[in-house]
């Protein structure tokens, strides 16, 4: 498929210090930190025009382009971005941030602690959703934009840009709350935690500072992946791309790799365990299980919106299983209890949760439009 518009080119990462220290939700304080990021387009006069980017969990702050030393590596939102696409950067100043705990340049459990001059590993606080917004806020200081234009995700993307509209409503203008949920389900949960032993109980995750024995917990992590990949895609499209075909047309009688869909998983296991850190990925899941802004109404979704000003665009997709379209209608709806300016659309998209990373035309359309409508 031709994507519309241009690739956004050579792009270079960027690192904020912040000696400020950030008191967590869980109580605990990180003395000091740094916020890896990158910025495409150019920030208008008015310092107006800007738009974050939240990362879901396994992404980063490199969103779109490549760099000049490996053309190779697009950004994983890169479909999207650039002169002329939907987040048009003729138009707009675009910021991607590597969460806090992240493992991509953020602080997180792989760099130094400096009270210990080692890796941090289990010692890093957990983090919360609420966490990574303020920290993006002193980074939108830093940057001297005192509004979002927009903030803009899918999956756990769109969690931190539904936080941004309670958090800090005075400064978000639009959220556009993709492939999300107002909080997880039991299932849910249950799928992170199961994720999580398969690291937990690696027995080369030695509590968490495998770092100090010079090993990895690679089969932990590339199991974890395998499962998560698996609820990310739609059962019609797993079965289009596979079927039951057999690598090598006939059964083996052993417990090899015979299906190709065992291959694919592997493989998709195997390239994410070589360069994503097992603890930031406990860190993300946890995150993602904390996430229930409701909490602060009573268990009530309207009332914990109720101080949002900005207006709203909720995306879900028919084949996500993983966050069905159900709970972002739960957003929506709580919104219009409110009153609250908001528009939803259901794209058809047969790639399940991953439907929000896709270059899928009714998709891309739907978000041109919208943002063709923001003021800056």
């Amino acid at each position: 498929m031709k994507k519309q518009g241009n690739s956004i080119g050579v792009v270079a990462p960027q690192r904020a210090h912040f000696d400020e220290p950030l008191t967590l939700r869980s109580g605990s304080v990180l003395p000091a930190y740094d916020l890896v990021y990158e910025t495409y387009g150019a920030l208008n006069a008015a310092k107006s025009n800007a738009i974050l980017v939240c990362h879901a969990l396994s992404g980063h702050h490199h969103v779109a382009g490549h760099y000049a030393d490996d053309p190779a590596n697009l950004g994983w939102w890169d479909n999207i971005i650039g002169p002329g696409r939907p987040l048009d950067t003729d138009k707009f100043f675009i910021v991607g941030v590597n969460n806090l705990g992240g493992c991509h340049g953020s602080t997180g459990p792989s760099t130094i602690n400096p009270t210990t001059g080692k890796p941090w590993g289990a010692d890093f606080p957990l983090v919360a959703v609420v966490d990574w917004v303020r920290a993006q806020s002193r980074l939108a200081d830093s940057l001297g934009i005192d509004s979002w234009a927009a903030v803009i995700g899918g999956s756990l993307g769109g969690m931190q840009a539904l936080r941004w509209t309670i958090t800090f409503p005075e400064r978000i203008r639009h959220a556009l709350v993709i492939a999300a949920a107002p909080k997880l389900t039991a299932q849910n949960i249950a799928f992170n935690d199961v994720a999580r032993q398969a690291i937990l109980t690696d027995p080369e995750f030695h509590g968490g500072h495998y770092y100090e024995h010079g090993v990895f917990p690679r089969r932990g992590l590339r199991l974890a992946r395998m499962l998560g990949h698996i609820t990310y895609l739609s059962d019609d499209q797993m079965d289009q791309k596979f079927g039951r075909e057999l690598r090598h047309g006939a059964f083996a009688f052993d417990y090899g790799v015979e299906f190709e869909v065992e291959s694919y998983l592997r493989h998709q296991g195997d390239k994410f365990a070589g360069y994503f850190d097992a603890n930031t990925y406990l860190l993300m899941t946890k995150a993602l299980d904390y996430f229930d802004p409701a909490r602060e109404g009573d268990g009530d979704l309207a009332q914990a919106l109720a101080v949002a000003r900005a207006k709203f665009l909720v995306i879900a997709f028919s084949t996500d299983w993983r966050f069905s379209p159900a709970r972002s209608r739960e957003i929506v709806s709580a919104l219009l209890k409110n009153g609250q300016d908001v528009s939803y659309a259901e794209p058809r998209c047969n790639f399940g949760h991953d439907s929000f990373l896709m270059d899928d035309p009714h998709y891309h359309a739907v978000v041109r439009a919208y943002l063709d409508r923001v003021k800056i």
